[in-house]
């Protein structure tokens, strides 16, 4: 008699879960130019291998628990408008726990990139430090700082904050701004309204949360004083962040994440959208 509801729900599970991944797959190889362009005019697929491997589970995750948090709410009789922002917050703060150690290792590669070392025998040359692979550095985390707060999962707290704060209102302005504003007729309108939605939700989304994505920046990067943890954790950092170089200072990097998240967000969830209604159709 479970064999049925069983088979449903892997079937509905596997629909999400490739409609998700499907979505970071195309968000990344559309929108990996705007990271390159930033550094050189040319080339711009390469390093492309990496951040596929790494976004198109982590959608996956983002897209399947939204669905899934919605799906319980579902039992609780809460409004749409709010149903929509928790299972949102829900997916967030679980694709935060998935993210953050490779969110460390990242930050620490990235900080270690250009570093220069003297030439032995030469002190007026220098030369760029060799970069360790990523599970070699993942190894070096471990082994010398561990697997807690201050090691592989430092800056968890502000990763929660980040994730959980843009899946909120992404998934909730979307959904909710969705289902008011009339579907139109015309297919090619139909996509436009979609796509000016999901990019006022990506903007939104990260206009709102970019002190997290600061906060967790300081926390998981190279400290001002080698030696001495001066960012520790979310809340701590934000305001010593405000208190010593102003507002403003919260908002860093925001053009540059809109310029991403904005269009990103958009492609993400009409890919989302018209894979998973491709997939009820013919699987």
């Amino acid at each position: 008699m479970s064999a049925q509801p069983n088979a449903g729900f892997a079937r509905e599970a596997s629909r999400q879960i490739l409609a998700g991944g499907s979505a970071g797959l195309v968000e990344i190889c559309l929108m990996h130019p705007l990271d390159v362009v930033k550094t050189r005019l040319f080339g711009f697929y390469k390093g492309v291998l990496p951040p596929i491997l790494a976004e198109t589970p982590k959608r996956a995750v983002k897209f399947f628990t939204f669905e899934q948090y919605k799906k319980l709410l579902g039992y609780v009789s809460l409004s749409p408008a709010l149903t929509f922002a928790i299972a949102g917050l829900g997916s967030g703060l679980t694709e935060a726990i998935v993210v953050n150690p490779f969110e460390v290792v990242k930050v620490g590669l990235q900080a270690n990139r250009n570093k220069f070392t003297e030439v032995p025998g030469n002190p007026h040359e220098c030369a760029l430090q060799a970069q360790p692979s990523t599970m070699s550095y993942a190894r070096h985390i471990i082994k010398t700082e561990g697997l807690g707060l201050q090691g592989l999962n430092k800056g968890f707290t502000a990763t929660l904050g980040r994730h959980g704060v843009f899946n909120m209102v992404y998934f909730g302005f979307y959904y909710n701004v969705k289902n008011i504003i009339p579907v139109n007729k015309d297919p090619t309108l139909e996509f436009l309204r979609k796509f000016g939605i999901g990019l006022l939700s990506g903007t939104i989304a990260s206009v709102i949360n970019i002190p997290f994505d600061v906060a967790k920046s300081r926390i998981q990067g190279p400290q001002p004083v080698p030696g001495q943890i001066k960012y520790r954790t979310c809340f701590k950092t934000m305001a010593t962040v405000y208190q010593e170089e102003g507002f403003l200072a919260l908002y860093k990097g925001l053009l540059p994440k809109i310029m991403r998240l904005g269009p990103g967000g958009a492609v993400m969830l009409l890919v989302y959208e018209y894979t998973y209604s491709w997939l009820q159709k013919n699987w």
